[in-house]
């Protein structure tokens, strides 16, 4: 549910953030109904997914959470390094974060007949919530996780882990500052790759 990143991490090309914003909602092979250039995007989700669950520092992040959130922690730092890039996006991009929202939200309706029907059901939440503007504030990131969580047939009741934040701040802070460009320099080794193929 780290949408931000996603989109940040597919830079100027709007098919490839098309396909990384849904690939949560693709299944398996279905992607390949998708135009190619929307396929692309799909297939770097997955990358950076396994890219980052594999990566120790997210897996020190991960385990500060796991004693009270058992198997939810991989979603809850999802959201908690959204939250960090909000809150840093100066460093990332030269556009302010609010400008940026609002023509990906724009960009989403634009290729509407593209999104999946879960997505096109909350995109007007999520561009009237101006989900991406608010991760940069502990309310969004406590709303986003209240979502996911009512969503889920267990109800873990993620948005607790906000105390956690509040608590752990620099640790977290750290982890993502230290994780993200090795994150970044993956994908922009992948997407080199692809245009030396």
């Amino acid at each position: 549910m780290n949408f931000l990143a996603h989109i940040y991490l597919s830079g100027e090309d709007d098919h490839l953030m098309v396909g990384n914003f849904i690939a949560d909602s693709v299944r398996g092979k279905t992607f390949a109904t998708y135009p190619e250039t929307i396929q692309r995007g799909i297939l770097l989700h997955r990358k950076i997914d396994a890219f980052t669950d594999s990566h120790d520092v997210v897996t020190a992040s991960k385990d500060r959470l796991r004693p009270e959130f058992g198997k939810w922690p991989p979603v809850i730092v999802d959201v908690f390094y959204d939250h960090f890039l909000a809150i840093h996006w100066d460093r990332y991009h030269d556009r302010p974060l609010p400008e940026f929202a609002r023509d990906v939200y724009s960009t989403l309706k634009e290729h509407y007949e593209f999104l999946p029907k879960r997505i096109q059901g909350f995109l007007p939440y999520m561009t009237q919530g101006d989900w991406l503007y608010n991760y940069s504030k502990l309310s969004g990131i406590e709303r986003a996780l209240w979502g996911i969580s009512r969503r889920s047939r267990y109800n873990p009741e993620m948005d607790r882990a906000v105390k956690n934040l509040r608590e752990e701040f620099a640790g977290f802070e750290a982890e993502f500052l230290e994780f993200f460009p090795d994150l970044e320099a993956m994908v922009a080794d992948e997407l080199a790759g692809e245009l030396a193929r």
